[in-house]
């Protein structure tokens, strides 16, 4: 299992989905990174930060306004306070080199992250939605060292058109399965938690929002704070937050324009 230790305040965020089709988000989001820089001492963005990642080189040899715009906001915070990043469904190709061009850390997941209030389980979300068993297929495939090798051989714009292809098969796909085949299985939340010796888990992944109190099988108390994601263009109510940690315990807030 992984460790990482990180005292004083943390704030944790996730499931942004930066891309072109987002600017409001994006303005958003850069607010939000401010916020960070004045009143935190490290931030964590678990997953997902992006909607889609092709390479680090797509980024750092000619990007696009936006993503050079994302990239700025997210050099800045790095020199500012410690800037971690984290891998999500879609964005799990971003490479050290990324990171080290923003002056960021990577960090592993499922890791244990102790803080000033405990021991805490971060995890993106998507490895505990087992339900999901044609997911987890391709989970397992995309995951795979030598077929990331491969892709990452490719040209740009054959790679653009694999991103585009695998998101709007993604879309398809989630219109014919259930809400509760989407979701984290309660049997691999416990399981991880015992796996890791925490009593707490914050993931991602699902869009939920949510603190559920758990018991598990051993009988001690649990809890799951699910981070919410951001939309701030498409959404009939625009959303986004993140989760605060500190000496007092785990609060999650509301970006100020939800």
């Amino acid at each position: 299992m992984n460790n990482q230790a990180l005292r004083g305040t943390v704030w944790i965020a996730s499931d942004i989905h930066l891309g072109e089709a987002v600017p409001k988000t994006a303005l958003a989001f850069y607010d939000f990174l401010e916020q960070a820089r004045r009143h935190t001492g490290a931030l964590i963005l678990f997953g997902d930060l992006f909607d889609a990642w092709i390479g680090d080189d797509h980024a750092l040899r000619d990007p696009p306004g936006w993503l050079a715009a994302a990239l700025a906001e997210l050099r800045a915070t790095a020199q500012a306070i410690p800037l971690w990043l984290a891998h999500g469904n879609r964005d799990f190709l971003m490479g050290r080199a990324l990171a080290d061009a923003l002056g960021a850390r990577l960090l592993d997941t499922p890791t244990v992250l102790h803080t000033d209030a405990g021991p805490i389980l971060l995890a993106h979300g998507d490895e505990y939605c087992t339900d999901d068993l044609a997911y987890q297929r391709f989970r397992r495939i995309v995951r795979t060292p030598w077929i990331q090798k491969a892709f990452l051989a490719l040209p740009l714009g054959v790679r653009r058109a694999i991103a585009a292809r695998a998101r709007a098969r993604s879309r398809q796909a989630r219109r014919t399965k259930t809400m509760a085949i989407m979701d984290v299985n309660p049997a691999a939340i416990g399981q991880a938690l015992r796996a890791a010796g925490c009593q707490t888990l914050i993931h991602g992944h699902t869009h939920r929002p949510a603190l559920h109190a758990l018991t598990l099988d051993d009988g001690c108390a649990a809890r799951r704070y699910v981070l919410p994601d951001w939309d701030f263009d498409h959404a009939a109510a625009p959303r986004g937050g993140w989760i605060e940690i500190d000496a007092a315990g785990i609060r999650a807030s509301e970006h100020p324009q939800s």
